[in-house]
């Protein structure tokens, strides 16, 4: 059986940290942390949305549970990219694998902006990758941002939020492609589950899963959980079950755990070092 590495779990704390998109949400509205987590495999921690300014501290609660928690491997951080120096604040810290600035909800034109496209640039300068979490209608403006940074790794979460069978799905299918043809794209095959309507049937969201396999092939592709949030919709093991059906044909070690190493885990080993607060 492959070894799992899920590329996108996340744990929050309210009684520490404040997460003002949780007040909206009650039913995950409660700490979620790595003694809650389903499963023992290999995880990237992946920011989930603290006020900006906690950003640090978002990162050494994770060290620290890492500390206890071997198989977590490293944090995907918040960076406000507009701001091109936040780009080279964690060049120095093994522990973080790579930044993600949620851009899913800013305005049209964001991801164009001259100050985020040089934070972009400045992070495949100092090899960590982006994690772009963004929505379907936002997928023309990422395959720009990807064309103006060809040096910098960009993951796309959540395979861009499409609603498998909704409205806007075949333009989906059509953008994601474009985005595919930039060989510096990844694809998370993860979050799917909240953004399909109740009722979909299974084989839709497999073909949709299908379909991220197909534009970027399974070299390209990673696994996700996108826990706790999948819970809203699914559990851990429907969804690594829907991914597997849809790897049939398809090298699974390569989604399930190659590509995540070689993305985020490539820069440096994490050893013990890498665990502790830096000086």
């Amino acid at each position: 059986m492959t070894a799992v590495l899920d590329s996108h779990v996340h744990f929050w704390d309210p009684r520490q940290l404040r997460y003002p998109w949780l007040d909206d949400v009650d039913r995950l509205n409660r700490p979620f942390t790595p003694d809650d987590f389903p499963a023992r495999h290999d995880v990237i921690v992946v920011e989930a949305g603290r006020v900006p300014g906690d950003a640090a501290a978002e990162i050494a609660w994770i060290r620290r549970e890492a500390q206890r928690h071997p198989w977590i491997r490293g944090i995907v951080a918040h960076a406000d990219l507009e701001h091109p120096e936040e780009a080279s604040r964690f060049a120095g810290d093994p522990f973080v694998v790579g930044v993600r600035r949620n851009v899913q909800d800013e305005a049209p034109g964001f991801l164009e902006g001259k100050d985020f496209r040089a934070g972009v640039r400045l992070l495949g300068e100092t090899g960590l990758p982006f994690d772009a979490c963004v929505r379907a209608h936002q997928l023309p403006e990422l395959t720009a941002l990807a064309e103006a940074c060809p040096r910098t790794t960009i993951v796309l979460d959540h395979l861009g939020k499409p609603s498998p069978g909704g409205p806007g799905y075949s333009r989906w299918c059509q953008d994601l492609r474009r985005l595919a043809r930039h060989g510096n794209v990844r694809c998370k095959l993860s979050g799917l589950a909240t953004e399909t309507v109740p009722g979909t049937a299974r084989s839709q969201v497999v073909d949709a899963l299908k379909e991220a396999l197909d534009a970027f092939g399974p070299g390209r592709c990673l696994y996700g959980s996108d826990w706790p949030v999948m819970t809203l919709a699914t559990d851990h093991e429907a969804w690594l079950d829907a991914v597997h059906t849809a790897l049939d044909g398809h090298p699974a070690e390569a989604v399930l755990r190659h590509n995540a190493e070689k993305t985020y885990l490539a820069r440096a080993a994490l050893g013990q070092a890498g665990r502790k607060d830096p000086e």
